[in-house]
């Protein structure tokens, strides 16, 4: 292909690729000897197998050739095609083997992690005891659990460290997908579903149970005793008077 570098490095950006990623090239999977478009449609793929032994994700760091998109060559991973010359990503991360030619997406690669993640490395912070990338408005402000992100989402049951969905971190530490944890929510689901713990400030609806107990009229039977059962949310550190606790 003759022209400019430049010219000759952009032709076909954004031209090319799947529902998941724009870039120039497809991987041959290593584990199949298949050729798709990027690991997900592979993934996916795999996945409707009807027989249980062929279901199986492809490892991104073990991809070794990939195809041109743009002249059909079969390569070395390698950001630069060697026949035509143009660039397979415009992003290009030899780790992961991972080729993205939209960069809006501000894509980097997160030692720690070991993958490539999005949204700026600026705007992230890596977590060592969570195990991962957290937004930078989370640094010293969310409670550190172990690993919190090496596991699967409790609501969609979705793998999360790698998920391309957004996840959000509760107030608990544990983490979900964010439309799931809005959905559950939305279906006034308040609890953790992994520890059952708060995961919205619930201070207002103790004290309006507080003032409801206060103001109920016990029966005769009941007035003058003392003691009995008292409820402790699982995320209260006192008891209240009545048994509640309002400061949580």
């Amino acid at each position: 292909m003759e022209g400019p570098v430049n010219e000759r490095f952009d032709f076909g950006k954004m031209e090319y690729g799947c529902k998941h990623y724009r870039r120039r090239c497809r991987i041959r999977a290593p584990c199949c000897n298949e050729i798709y478009s990027c690991r997900h449609c592979h993934n996916e793929e795999a996945s409707l197998s009807k027989n249980s032994f062929d279901r199986h994700e492809l490892v991104r760091q073990d991809v070794k050739q990939v195809v041109c998109s743009v002249c059909d060559t079969e390569q070395s991973v390698a950001q630069v095609c060697t026949n035509c010359g143009i660039k397979m990503g415009e992003y290009f991360c030899n780790i992961c083997k991972f080729f993205d030619d939209d960069t809006e997406k501000q894509q980097f690669h997160c030692d720690d992690c070991g993958i490539c993640r999005v949204g700026g490395q600026e705007n992230f912070f890596h977590c060592k005891k969570c195990g991962s990338c957290y937004s930078i408005g989370l640094r010293d402000n969310h409670l550190c659990v172990e690993n919190s992100m090496r596991h699967h989402c409790p609501i969609c049951y979705e793998y999360l460290f790698d998920s391309l969905k957004d996840t959000v971190v509760m107030k608990c530490g544990h983490t979900m997908h964010q439309e799931c944890y809005h959905e559950m929510v939305k279906r006034d689901r308040y609890c953790c579903p992994i520890c059952s713990k708060s995961v919205v400030d619930m201070s207002r609806t103790w004290r309006r149970i507080d003032e409801e107990i206060e103001a109920s009229i016990m029966p005769e039977d009941y007035r003058y005793r003392k003691g009995g059962n008292f409820f402790l949310p699982l995320n209260c550190r006192s008891v209240s008077q009545i048994g509640i606790d309002s400061d949580c």
